[in-house]
């Protein structure tokens, strides 16, 4: 019998800090983040929540709290600069199996070395070779003691709002020529999948962002459908089943897919990561290219990021899986889910999402879903992105000004929730 396991999630620039030490060369967002315009209020991770600094602080909460996983990532440019790059994540990987508490690290959460995107980065199809070499070098060195993997976490969202909207970095707004980003990263994907094993890896999953697609009115399911194929099958088709969907809806083809691409994208799985926020609801299609309209989602609560709660939209998606995808489709772990409050410490309308979404998990795996661990995003405050540090995710309330961490009603509560399951 596996065990489930529960969790809370980070990502490298987002909380690390120590931007400049012990060799870590720039990523894409140390570049984008700096550039004027780019983030709000010109906000930057180059100290974020300084866990490069204060991680046995941050394992300790994660102790108390009761979590039996943890998924961070892993640092590519800390590993290119050097030894103390893979130092620091043997350090915390120690700490964490001696809290009792699974790594569960992820290889690439959009901190691209700026070197490599200074050669062309996911447009450029030998950034998937050199990521799986990286992947290859971290595993060498934490295999031992780490048994499961992440390759990538989002290559949806990062395709989109790095590569074709231009609001994160590096800042490109190339629409649908941002495709081959998309495929690039697939292959990377792929390609580490065997230098993992390799390296002793027990398991590897990817992580997508995932979302279900409403249609507005019944004569928008064509739109509906047409997004679902961008937003959810595009990324999880080819990884599950060997092939694209069809993209005739875009008016294009896929011809950036060389043969022999689609056999090592879909590489045999051991665990599918799902990040799910909220549905998205789709119009037919007005007029800028695409096949559809994205609509406001009314008559429900938001979060301070102005996202609609829909704690059944996890199940609707998850059931959405299992139908699509039948014995194709590994156990699937829920690497990412939660919402910005404003809240300082009594982060009530929190407890309420994670309580709702909760119980939309249970009714996924009664309905057959095979579902064997849920992370919360996040552990802690962070550097959210193009928000910088305007949107707070965490059950960890983080003063960016002394650094001082204060565990929310929200981490209190799953606390509980935790030593009562």
């Amino acid at each position: 019998m596996h065990t489930f396991l529960w969790g809370t999630a980070t990502a490298s620039y987002q909380i690390e800090g120590a931007a400049n030490e012990d060799g870590r060369v720039p990523s894409i967002w140390d570049t984008f983040s700096h550039e004027p315009g780019r983030t709000r209020d010109g906000h930057t991770g180059d100290v974020a929540c300084d866990h490069y600094h204060r991680w046995p602080e941050d394992v300790a909460l994660m102790k108390e709290l009761g979590v039996n996983a943890y998924r961070f990532s892993v640092a590519w440019p800390r590993v290119m600069g050097g030894p103390a790059g893979l130092d620091f994540y043997e350090r915390l990987v120690d700490a964490l199996l001696d809290a009792g508490i699974t790594p569960t690290p992820t290889l690439f959460h959009w901190d691209l070395p700026q070197e490599l995107q200074d050669l062309g980065g996911w447009l450029n199809r030998d950034t998937a070779h050199r990521f799986a070499d990286y992947a290859a070098q971290v595993a060498a060195r934490l295999a031992d003691r780490v048994s499961t993997w992440i390759t990538l976490n989002e290559p949806f969202a990062h395709t989109i709002e790095g590569h074709a909207l231009g609001v994160h970095a590096p800042g490109q707004a190339l629409m649908l020529d941002s495709l081959p980003v998309a495929h690039h990263q697939l292959l990377a994907h792929g390609l580490a999948v065997p230098a993992l094993r390799a390296a002793g890896a027990e398991q590897v999953w990817i992580t997508q962002n995932c979302s279900p697609a409403w249609a507005a009115t019944p004569a928008d399911q064509a739109a509906a459908d047409a997004y679902s194929t961008l937003h959810n099958w595009l990324f999880n088709d080819p990884v599950l089943l060997g092939r694209y969907p069809d993209l005739s809806a875009f008016g294009v083809e896929p011809d950036f897919v060389r043969d022999g691409d689609l056999e090592i994208i879909s590489a045999p799985i051991d665990g599918l990561g799902i990040n799910y926020y909220n549905p998205t609801l789709l119009g037919s299609p007005t007029g800028d290219g695409l096949p559809f309209d994205l609509l406001e989602i009314t008559g429900y609560p938001t979060t301070s990021f102005g996202w609609p709660v829909v704690p059944d939209g996890l199940r609707e998606l998850l059931v959405s899986f299992k139908d699509r995808y039948g014995a194709a489709l590994p156990p699937v772990y829920i690497t990412e889910n939660g919402c910005s409050s404003d809240e300082p410490l009594d982060d009530q309308d929190r407890v309420a999402f994670l309580e709702g979404h909760l119980t939309a998990l249970d009714q996924a795996r009664a309905e057959g879903v095979d579902v064997r661990g849920y992370f919360v995003w996040s552990l802690l405050d962070n550097f959210e992105w193009a928000e910088g540090y305007h949107q707070r995710f965490g059950l960890v309330h983080v003063d960016f000004e002394t650094q001082r961490r204060t565990p929310k009603a929200s981490y209190h509560w799953f606390r509980k929730y935790l030593a009562d399951r």
